[in-house]
């Protein structure tokens, strides 16, 4: 028994450690990500990389910042000489170009906001050490840009001459994203720039929240007029505005409550289900709207008309109402409930084949019944309709001359088509414009994605998905149906809520690709069209990471029931989902669907939005909390306009490669601080006893505006780690001393780590910017921490009529 256990061991033992090496594999690919220094993902540039060429494919640098790199470098170059040159140059080059490598945000410390950002970015141990050989007092010119000329003389005279302090101040611990391993790491950059996939081929995109407290959204739709701002509707009969600034107008744009028929049982499918916008709204001025209604107890599909009101833009005439069309529905299930305007103009709407199971109406059914409006999707022209007819007949519908059907009928054999939409085509060549997708929830197998054609039978209740429901019409040789171009079983998903092609311009890499999902599973999916084979490639869509969400407002996770798809007015795709599907509960959140790893290159998407005159109130939008609350403490270089700034000028000796500039040194500026202690823990201040949460800066070299935080606490003074010290926790340290803001915060006791005698008072210090003292700040208790004197936390102070640009506030 025991050799056959020790056996079973050695058996198993390379399949467990062969898991585990899979398995930290896969965590080390997923540590890091590409971000650019403004906390967003990279991009192709428009036109190529003349200075940082290396980057001309993908990076974080356009033509412009590419410039004014070069023009740092070549201003830097002036200070050498021809040997000096050859020596140094490519090192300056390559140091500075790191801006523009797609993983700059990880080389600069900056993936973190709630981190002081990096002055320059993170070099492997042997690349910094040759660079410290050959050209150690460079580090003077590099830094000149981040500050006054003085501001880091102190620091670059003080740790050019010590090897291990100037790779400390260099050096990025992790071996593999420092440079120059980040550009020569074959695994790293063999996917770059494409949409990051899981080892199952899971898509990996992240979201952005837009809006919430919703009660069951179920349309999210835009006016395309110029002003970006799109309208929301709630199951219960509320249609909302919402600006492009997210902003939510408090009157609602549509009040249908007390005509609406619902409940608030978890899955009522009745309700107000749909809006559409005239393709003309700025001049035609009409809506359209699609609810559940009851008429002398009976149930019916109501399609109605409103009118803008003429004094305000965000309000429909509820007096205006005109009903287009009614259908009675036989039972409260599978009521359809999609309005679309075409390419064509016309009006398609899209009905359940009248619910309970199986579609039981009739020899066969509602579905294949031409002569029924229920389980079609019908096509009416509502143009100039003022003085006559709700709607007209367009004169090619299929149907139109054949007896016994409904001409309103453009497609039939469908069983209850959710969401629907229009291809707008390829932004380049226009390939698919005006295909018309649709989701149509299956019975007990299968869901379905079709493609929506004129005359089209689409197969219900024949077949479900590509499989026979029915055997008898199945096999009916005159079914002609179309099929789908996905179906999938229920075990992906019991309900499928069709969604859109991409055709926005912020995610290249999405272009093309028809994003849908379940309300039953939860489940976001994708099919990406083979335009030689026509074949739908599947591909499911999963959350990123944290670290691969880890952006600004972005985030990773979302309430599980999808209600519905959408698309703004400049072709961003949004989905609407809730936590609690019942038309009553404030559950409701709209995301923004967005792909991590590559965006449009700066300027290309931007949009200015026409005004919009408001009557009302706006209620500003504010996210639940979580990552897509996340604040920005930290900026960068990117944005920032060059200025001439005199060289460094530091006394040492000189470098034999480099020119020799000798000038007087401008004196320290005489910056007005409060006195500090005279002598550490005696607790006294000029005869007065020190506040607890007193502070000082410690510099060795005696200087005021500089130096290690040290903090008085419980009759001490201690040092303060650096972790999670931001600038606006330096900021509180130097309004303390009576400056006007920190100007750095410096880690890795970067200004001098305290001798053994000095106790660490505080650690993972995490402040607003508002609070008199550190000790006001979220923070560990007094005493306790994992950190030693290496990690003591140094700033530099400022006082200025304005904070300098390119540091954080």
């Amino acid at each position: 028994m025991t050799l056959q256990t020790c056996n079973l061991q050695h058996a198993f033992l390379p399949h467990l450690l062969l898991l585990i090496l899979i398995f930290l594999l896969h965590a080390w690919r997923g540590c890091c990500h590409p971000q650019c220094l403004d906390y967003k993902p990279p991009f192709e540039p428009r036109q190529p990389l003349v200075f940082c060429k290396e980057y001309s494919k993908f990076g974080c640098c356009d033509l412009e910042k590419d410039e004014e790199i070069s023009v740092r470098f070549y201003k830097i170059m002036e200070n050498f000489d021809h040997s000096g040159y050859v020596t140094c140059g490519k090192y300056m080059r390559s140091i500075l170009c790191q801006e523009c490598s797609p993983y700059a945000a990880h080389l600069y410390d900056a993936e973190d906001a709630n981190t002081p950002m990096r002055m320059l970015p993170g070099l492997c141990g042997d690349y910094c050490s040759d660079y410290w050989h050959q050209c150690r007092y460079t580090l003077s010119l590099l830094l000149e840009d981040l500050g006054s000329p003085q501001q880091f003389a102190n620091l670059t005279a003080t740790i050019e001459e010590d090897r291990r302090r100037f790779c400390d101040f260099l050096v990025l611990k992790d071996n593999q994203y420092c440079y120059p391993n980040v550009v020569t790491n074959a695994e790293l950059n063999a996917n770059l720039g494409f949409v990051r996939e899981d080892p199952k081929g899971c898509l990996e995109l992240c979201l952005q929240e837009v809006a919430n407290g919703l009660r069951n959204p179920v349309a999210m739709i835009h006016a395309d007029d110029g002003t970006h701002r799109f309208f929301v509707a709630e199951q219960l009969g509320y249609v909302w505005v919402y600006l492009a600034s997210g902003s939510r107008i408090d009157r609602p744009f549509l009040n249908l409550t007390r005509a609406v028929l619902t409940s608030p049982w978890a899955g009522d499918e009745r309700g107000f289900l749909c809006i559409a916008l005239h393709p003309r709204f700025t001049t035609v001025r009409k809506a359209y709207v699609y609810y559940s209604v009851s008429v002398k107890k009976e149930e019916r599909i109501r399609i109605s008309e409103f009118t803008l009101l003429t004094h305000d833009d965000n309000q429909l005439d509820h007096s205006s109402e005109r009903t287009i069309l009614e259908v009675v529905e036989p039972a409260s299930n599978h009521n359809g409930g999609q309005l679309l305007f075409g390419h064509d103009g016309y009006l398609y709407i899209f009905i359940g084949d009248g619910g309970r199971a199986g579609d039981p109406f009739g020899k066969f059914g509602n579905s294949q019944n031409k002569s029924a409006l229920l389980g079609k999707v019908l096509r009416v022209d509502v143009e100039d309709n003022d003085n006559g007819a709700p709607y007209s007949i367009p004169s090619d519908n299929p149907f139109l001359w054949e007896k016994e059907a409904r001409p309103e009928v453009y497609a039939y054999g469908v069983r209850n088509m959710w969401r629907c939409s229009i291809d707008r085509g390829d932004p380049a060549t226009g390939r698919g414009r005006g295909r018309m997708f649709c989701g149509d929830v299956g019975q007990n197998k299968y869901e379905e994605v079709d493609i929506i054609v004129k005359g089209g039978n689409y197969g219900w209740r024949a077949k479900e998905g590509f499989s026979c429901y029915d055997r008898k019409l199945c096999q009916n040789s005159s079914l002609d149906d179309i099929l789908p171009i996905f179906a999938y079983p229920h075990k992906l998903g019991k309900s499928v809520t069709g969604g859109y092609i991409y055709r926005g311009c912020q995610m290249p890499n999405l272009n093309g690709l028809y994003i849908f999902g379940d309300f039953m599973s939860g489940r976001l999916m994708s099919l990406k069209e083979n335009v030689t084979t026509g074949e739908w490639q599947y591909n499911e869509i999963c959350m990123g990471t944290d670290q691969t969400c880890r952006f600004p407002k972005l985030i990773n996770s979302y309430y599980k029931y999808i209600i519905s798809f959408a698309e703004d007015e400049a072709g961003e795709l949004y989905f609407l989902a809730t936590g609690v599907p019942s038309a009553t509960a404030r559950a409701g959140v709209i995301y923004k669907i967005v792909d991590p790893s590559r965006r449009a290159p700066p300027g290309k998407c931007n949009i200015k939005p026409s005004p919009v005159k408001i009557k009302g109130k706006l209620i500003h939008f504010h996210p639940k909390e979580g990552k897509g609350n996340l604040k920005i403490i930290k900026t960068t270089t990117t944005t920032r306009t060059p200025t001439r700034r005199k060289p460094i000028i530091i006394i040492k000796p000189p470098m034999p490669t480099r020119k020799t500039i000798r000038k007087t040194p401008p004196p320290p500026p005489t910056t007005p601080t409060r006195p500090r202690g005279r002598g550490r823990g005696r607790g006294y201040k000029r005869g007065r006893r020190l506040r607890v949460g007193s502070v000082r800066l410690v510099s060795a070299d005696g200087l005021s505006d500089r130096g290690r935080v040290e903090i008085f606490i419980r009759g001490e003074w201690g040092t303060v780690c650096d972790d999670l010290f931001s600038n606006k926790a330096g900021t509180v340290v130097c309004r303390q001393l009576g400056f006007t803001t920190a100007l750095a915060v410096m880690k890795r006791a970067a200004l001098g780590e305290a001798d053994r005698s000095v106790r660490i008072l505080l650690d993972d210090v995490e402040c607003e910017g508002g609070e008199r003292s550190l000790l006001e700040c979220k923070r560990s208790r007094v005493g306790k921490h994992n950190c030693s004197h290496g990690e003591d936390v140094g700033v530099i102070c400022v006082t200025t009529s304005h904070q300098p640009e390119g540091f954080p506030n």
